[in-house]
């Protein structure tokens, strides 16, 4: 039973770690990536679509985004749709071909990216903190339904909080790497 409970909250921190790791890659550093483009939606004949579906997109070079419409009349739709996203880039279209230029971090947006990663990082914590108490409520419920004994219990709710310590850790190390991607010039 109690191995149950261990699985059960050692998936859940694992996707609290995949969605802080997804959360992080939308922060854009001054380095161009392809998945700083993958939230913005594009108007599709009439419906929102991800722009990787309606699109190529690649990298030119460490600091320009490459996107290639599959449709000639969706080039005008893509550029729009990047220009309108929240995440201030300003694309120019060259024929067929949308470049994306990615512009220098100024020190204070350095510092305000920051912010929004150790709030991320404080979510994802959040996140595992809730699942080890979940876990631990399930556990308890276990003694008073006489399924385990106390000492599984504790046994259980030790292994528990190593799981969570594991993460934490982890999470501490992602916001770490992070902090230092946007800190480098």
């Amino acid at each position: 039973m109690t191995a149950e409970v261990k699985k059960t909250a050692d998936t859940k921190m694992q996707k609290s770690i995949e969605a802080l790791k997804l959360n992080l890659a939308k922060v854009r550093t001054g380095r161009a990536h392809t998945g700083i483009l993958d939230h913005v939606m594009v108007d599709y004949y009439g419906n929102p679509t991800p722009i990787n579906q309606v699109a190529n997109v690649t990298l030119l070079d460490a600091r320009t985004i490459g996107v290639q419409a599959w449709e000639k009349p969706m080039v005008a739709k893509v550029e729009k749709a990047i220009r309108d996203s929240d995440l201030g880039l300003n694309p120019a279209s060259m024929g067929d071909v949308i470049r994306v230029p990615m512009p220098m971090l100024t020190e204070e947006r350095r510092k305000e990216l920051t912010k929004v990663v150790k709030g991320e990082s404080e979510d994802a914590r959040v996140a595992v903190r809730n699942v080890r108490r979940d876990a631990n409520e399930q556990l308890k419920k276990l003694v008073k339904d006489k399924e385990i004994s106390e000492d599984d219990e504790r046994r259980g709710q030790d292994d528990i909080q190593k799981l969570t310590d594991k993460y934490i850790a982890e999470i501490d190390k992602l916001y770490a790497e992070k902090e230092k991607e946007l800190m480098t010039v």
